[in-house]
């Protein structure tokens, strides 16, 4: 059975694209800081029937991080599609007069190092497979920064670098790399279906060969 990781799993976004892969026949590893948050979505997504565990780890903190993925892969086999959307503080979205040294170093390491980290713990096993998927889902500063979320607009772009750079270096080796920008809330974007569109999406995203960047609207009808 493959299994999809998703960094940053929360009731909303993470559910749905959970329901989502589940739906597909795949295992969830459900990753973020609140064990009993996830044992509250593992339960829901149970009564789905959706096979989910959840794995507490703070991505600000390597072995955290890397200890989650491994336990996941132990428990249900190798990653073979990581999802990494963690919510950024709001401390990440002050102006950019008050950002200092220390909130920017913490925003890259929130948005930049943690998939680094993330990234060379999967890998290996999707080389070795020749196949697999890792999506990044980011606001909209990735591509344009913003005076009023300096600490994204710093560290959203170093993430889409970094994506990019993966997409060019592993497309002929089966593993695919893309990102999914979401200019905005997803309940202010009045989407038909909701929440339910974007993890259709991010589906599409990993079964359908395409370029690394895709915008869930165009940017200049989002807000962030």
């Amino acid at each position: 059975m493959p299994v999809i990781a998703i960094i940053g799993a929360g009731p909303g976004l993470g559910a749905a694209v959970a329901r989502r892969f589940g739906r597909e026949g795949f295992s969830v590893a459900l990753i973020a800081r609140d064990q009993s948050k996830l044992d509250a979505m593992v339960a829901e997504l149970g009564s789905a029937g959706v096979t989910a565990q959840g794995y507490s780890a703070d991505v600000r903190v390597p072995t955290e991080l890397e200890d989650a993925l491994g336990r996941a892969a132990t428990d249900l086999g190798p990653i073979s599609v990581l999802q990494y959307s963690p919510l950024p503080s709001r401390d990440y979205l002050k102006p950019v007069l008050d950002l200092t040294p220390e909130l920017a170093l913490e925003a890259v390491q929130f948005s930049l190092l943690g998939l680094i980290h993330a990234v060379r713990a999967v890998l290996p096993s999707m080389q070795e497979s020749g196949q697999g998927s890792i999506i990044l889902i980011n606001g909209g500063t990735s591509v344009k920064a913003r005076a009023g979320f300096a600490g994204t607009s710093v560290a959203f772009p170093a993430e889409s670098a970094y994506g990019e750079m993966l997409h060019d270096a592993l497309e002929n080796e089966g593993v695919r790399v893309m990102q999914l920008v979401i200019p905005g809330a997803i309940p202010r974007l009045q989407l038909p279906n909701g929440i339910d569109d974007v993890a259709d999406r991010i589906w599409d995203a990993h079964a359908t060969p395409g370029p690394f960047r895709s915008m869930l609207i165009p940017l200049e009808e989002g807000r962030e």
